[in-house]
């Protein structure tokens, strides 16, 4: 795979996952103290804009669900194929 290639494959990776941006902030924050919290923030939002990723500012946001029979495919509404019985 050439750098262009490696390159696509981590922008659809973080388009897709965007929760592993604000992860990413948060290791360097924890690391260094949060002494560069604002740095990392425009960094982050500077990355989200960069790979299309959906800016998400509610730090209880979710990853998104994937479908187990396709991974490639979100979805958002799991459903419970056994409902439980009453």
């Amino acid at each position: 795979m050439d750098l262009k290639g490696l390159v696509d494959k981590a922008k659809n990776t973080l388009r897709g996952n965007p929760h592993l941006i604000e992860k990413g902030g948060s290791y360097i924050d924890k690391a260094t103290g949060g002494k560069y919290a604002g740095h990392v923030d425009k960094a982050q939002d500077a990355v989200k804009k960069a790979v299309g990723a959906e800016s998400s500012n509610d730090p209880n946001s979710q990853p998104p669900q994937r479908n187990p029979q396709n991974p490639t495919q979100q979805n958002p509404t799991q459903q419970n194929p056994n409902p439980p019985q009453q």
